[in-house]
């Protein structure tokens, strides 16, 4: 899946038009640049929209481990899709293999990463992440507390 090309002319146009409903000039100096600044963010934080995380689970069958996989405390910054407004926070993701499937720690950390880049609510993020790694991985079981 290939990334969304944000429009970002249109988002410094929003910007400029929330300036101006609060009551604020945006052509005051101190707020010139502040419609290109949001919209640079806006690409930064949403640039989970349009990627696949499956892509980041590459399997390594030749690994014979049965033991729970665990990687703990990865940072996560997501935007609430309800008042897109951030949330912040820690992912820990847990996964028993099955027949060898199993992925380095760093590909779990990017699949919450991607997933996270995209207007979310905690409570779906955490099922996604979960659903991602049963599809790709074929665990026994897995676990994500956020």
């Amino acid at each position: 899946m290939d990334k969304v090309k944000m429009d970002k002319a249109k988002i410094e146009k929003a910007v400029k038009d929330i300036l101006e409903a609060i009551g604020d000039d945006p052509g005051r100096t101190d707020l010139l640049e502040t419609p290109r600044r949001v919209a640079d963010m806006y690409e930064e934080i949403f640039s989970g929209i349009g990627r696949d995380p499956k892509e980041e689970l590459e399997v390594i069958l030749e690994q014979k481990h049965d033991e729970i996989i665990l990687l703990k405390g990865i940072p996560l910054y997501s935007i609430c899709e309800h008042h897109l407004l951030p949330f912040i926070g820690k992912a820990n993701v847990a996964y028993i293999p099955k027949n060898g499937r199993v992925t380095g720690l760093s590909k779990l950390a990017r699949v919450v990463d991607i997933l996270s880049r995209r207007p979310q609510v905690q409570e779906r993020l955490t099922t996604q992440i979960a659903d991602i790694v049963m599809k790709e991985l074929q665990p026994r079981g897995c676990m994500v507390v956020i």
